[in-house]
């Protein structure tokens, strides 16, 4: 209990962790790896010091007090990766939801749409476009 009031303590006024943070764990993570299977020549040593830098910086962002600029560097990589995020967010949904709907795109503005399974033969019309195509569900 000692140890973790000290902990609390030791935090405060501290930024913590955030999305950009556990990236560069997961890449530290990553580098780690590799180098450990890459072996000592000079492309490992330099994954390896990618992985300190990582970690280095990882750590700098959790114990820093100033706060405001963390936040900007964490919008800054939120921003950039949004639409990655939002692929694998789309993808992840649209496989929790493969046993009641298909998912077909829009021949014309590739848009994704959703058509209830077992309909057999349907008309789809896209709701962004307009365009008009036959699937069978």
């Amino acid at each position: 209990m000692r140890f973790r009031n000290f902990l609390a303590r030791s935090m405060a006024g501290r930024y913590g962790t955030d999305q950009l943070n556990r990236a560069l764990n997961f890449a530290t993570l990553v580098f780690l790896v590799l180098s450990l299977f890459i072996g000592r020549s000079g492309v490992g040593s330099l994954i390896w010091l990618l992985a300190l830098a990582g970690l280095v910086w990882g750590s700098f962002r959790t114990f820093s007090r100033n706060i405001p600029k963390r936040r900007r560097e964490n919008e800054a990589y939120l921003g950039l990766t949004r639409n990655l995020r939002d692929r694998f967010r789309g993808a992840r949904d649209r496989f929790r939801q493969r046993r009641d709907y298909r998912f077909f795109r829009c021949p014309s503005c590739r848009t994704w749409l959703r058509v209830p399974r077992g309909k057999g033969k349907l008309n789809i019309t896209c709701r962004q476009c307009g365009e008009r195509f036959t699937r069978s569900t």
